[in-house]
């Protein structure tokens, strides 16, 4: 995962909001909840119980969609009308599978644009692409993380270099896949938290929106992922942030005996058009954070 930003206002796990960089480095420096082996053979009884079929899910997920993108590109070409409803369903069948309650508040965006939202964990990747089609917009680097490169490929993530050389050659391929009907989701927050907070939106990745060759009416909306812990655990439990590796934190997540949950609060689309990126970057950073404080619903 990428390095950790400052934030003016973040959302502690203890207090609440926090202002102006205060409390951040309290946050960042804290240790990780304890990630424990399954205990006993319950423990890891509920891990084959749980992992298992949802292996199978996205395996069966993967055989299936590769011969149907080679048949969906012969009808829509760069289109993804198939595919996408296709790994939203294996998505929530494999939260299914693994015992996280999870449910959708608000309604998709129609028509040309993208989706911006808090980065909180691996589980992201199933959880927001079970709200609705997405393909993910991630560094590079992420392409050789064992098993998160193999949901990414499935998934079409648009992987990204951070070089100005090319930013002129990405800003083209961002552009195409918009005009194709592709929703990209992004994390303006430039990385992953705990899970109980918000950091700063990015406005330099929000330049990208204001591209003229994008297409005309174009809107972003902003995407909140709360997560609740299981009973009795560490608020922070779903987070996946710093250091943590990714086999111990999904054995735990796994072997835990009554999984959380998660909602997914989609708000209202934000139209580009008299935007500058920092007005967008404020106003989709706005409503994300409001999604993460109304937790009340959870």
């Amino acid at each position: 995962m990428s390095e950790k930003i400052v934030s003016p206002a973040i959302v502690d796990a203890d207090v609440g909001p926090v202002a102006a960089g205060r409390g951040e480095a309290t946050w960042r420096g804290a240790e990780p909840p304890e990630m424990r082996r399954p205990q006993g053979v319950a423990g890891w009884w509920r891990v084959i119980r749980r992992g298992v079929p949802a292996v199978l899910v996205l395996l069966i997920g993967v055989l299936l969609i590769l011969p149907m993108r080679g048949i969906e590109r012969l009808f829509h070409g760069p289109r993804r009308p198939w595919t996408g409803p296709h790994v939203q369903i294996v998505c929530r069948l494999a939260l299914l599978c693994m015992g996280i309650g999870w449910r959708r508040e608000g309604v998709p965006m129609s028509g040309a644009g993208a989706v911006v939202a808090n980065h909180s964990s691996w589980l992201d990747i199933l959880t927001m692409n079970a709200a609705m089609p997405v393909f993910f917009v991630s560094k590079a680097e992420v392409r050789t993380w064992p098993g998160i490169n193999i949901l990414t490929r499935v998934t079409d993530t648009h992987f990204v270099v951070r070089d100005p050389k090319l930013a002129r050659a990405q800003a083209e391929e961002f552009a195409a896949r918009v005009r194709a009907g592709h929703r990209l989701l992004f994390f303006p927050e430039g990385t992953s938290t705990d899970g109980r907070r918000v950091l700063p939106f990015k406005p330099t990745l929000f330049q990208g929106f204001l591209d003229p060759a994008l297409p005309k009416g174009l809107v972003v909306q902003p995407l909140t992922a709360s997560y609740q812990a299981p009973e009795g655990e560490d608020p922070r439990f779903y987070g996946w942030w710093a250091d943590m590796d990714l086999g111990p934190h999904l054995l735990t997540v796994l072997s835990v005996k009554h999984p959380g949950r998660v909602v997914i609060r989609l708000h209202a689309p934000i139209m580009v058009e008299g935007q500058t990126r920092k007005t967008l970057a404020a106003q989709c950073e706005a409503a994300v954070r409001a999604g993460l404080l109304s937790d009340e619903s959870l």
